[in-house]
């Protein structure tokens, strides 16, 4: 929910997904990679960052696109002091509806509305 949030849509959230363009069976690569930096591993896909924030990686996401070409489509915004791609909010409902887990379920309302007042 994080790209959602960085959207406008009013939400809360307890980690940051990010989408990885590898197979998921490379995730000690990402993994080693957030050793190097001082993150904690809490499982093969969560770390914590040095200051206690959670990145969840993801290999893939049902309901959308090759990460190719949702990179394509992406929106660029400043998060941090950096850019970053973000899916649309019209992409993050999609695999929300298609994911349909509770939590996801109770995200649609609040994506549907932000998208809404953006028109």
């Amino acid at each position: 929910m994080s790209a959602a949030i960085l959207q406008g849509t009013p939400a809360t959230t307890l980690d940051t997904d990010i989408w990885i363009d590898l197979p998921e069976r490379q995730y000690v690569k990402v993994l080693n990679l957030c050793t190097k930096i001082g993150a904690e591993i809490l499982a093969q896909t969560v770390v914590a960052l040095e200051d206690g924030s959670l990145v969840n990686f993801l290999y893939r996401i049902d309901g959308l696109a090759s990460f190719q070409t949702e990179w394509r489509r992406s929106n660029r915004l400043q998060w941090m002091g950096s850019e970053v791609a973000v899916l649309p909010l019209e992409r993050i409902l999609k695999s929300k509806k298609v994911i349909g887990r509770p939590k996801d379920l109770a995200h649609i309302p609040l994506l549907e509305q932000t998208i809404e007042a953006k028109k």
